[in-house]
């Protein structure tokens, strides 16, 4: 399930280009810097608040609101009819699609959202990807290095794949869900119409349409009245 047509609706970007039909979608990752160098064509179409930061090399298309506070440093491409509120990070080599929402003290570098994608509220999304209506709850973050020396593997033992990458944090399928407060570790594949539940940690392959449910033990005891 690693093929870009196995998590993503390439129809739902404008650069499906980037993608080998026959290769791990994490290897476009490493040729965003270099897909932006060609392509990319720094305009102004949206609506930019004058408290807003843009970098010289960005492009923002028709009806997408910049806030307050933004910050977009570039090399990135913003889709258009796309909010992107106060606060937030947009770092370099960034593609947002069209109807898109960066949230406030989220962050993003080097990574591609596809049409559709909700980011809205305190996220880090680092090296990722995240497929068409894919949706990450308040406080989602997408771990993109491992604390240990070596390339991200995704996978576990027999099953890992060397992804060759030193930076890689997820890839998120169409339509799925991550529950607020949740972090997905380096490497993680998240299947189409997948859900992860809330405060999950979350590190592996999930394929589509499971749901990750969070069962963590809880107490209720008696309080102390000199409490």
């Amino acid at each position: 399930m690693f093929t870009p047509a196995e998590l993503f609706d390439l129809s739902q970007t404008e650069h499906a280009a980037m993608f080998d039909a026959e290769a791990p979608a994490w290897e476009a990752l490493p040729r965003l810097a270099e897909y932006l160098a060609a392509e990319l064509q720094p305009a102004n179409h949206a609506s930019v608040s004058p408290h807003a930061v843009i970098g010289d090399n960005v492009f923002l298309g028709e009806g997408t609101v910049v806030e307050p506070g933004a910050y977009i440093e570039g090399p990135a491409i913003i889709g258009r009819n796309c909010q992107i509120r106060h606060g937030a990070y947009v770092r370099a080599n960034v593609i947002v699609g069209d109807s898109c929402v960066i949230g406030n003290s989220s962050e993003l570098k080097n990574s591609l959202l596809f049409n559709d994608c909700q980011m809205p509220h305190f996220n880090y999304v680092g090296d990722s990807i995240l497929g068409h209506h894919a949706h990450l709850g308040a406080g989602v973050v997408l771990s993109n290095l491992k604390s240990v020396p070596g390339n991200v593997t995704v996978g576990h033992a027999e099953d890992a794949h060397d992804t060759g990458l030193r930076k890689f944090g997820a890839l998120i399928g169409d339509r799925a869900e991550l529950g607020c407060n949740s972090v997905l570790n380096p490497g993680s594949i998240i299947g189409r119409d997948s859900v992860v539940y809330p405060n999950t940690n979350w590190r592996g392959v999930l394929p589509a349409n499971q749901i990750v449910k969070n069962r963590a033990q809880q107490e209720v005891v008696e309080r102390n009245p000199a409490q």
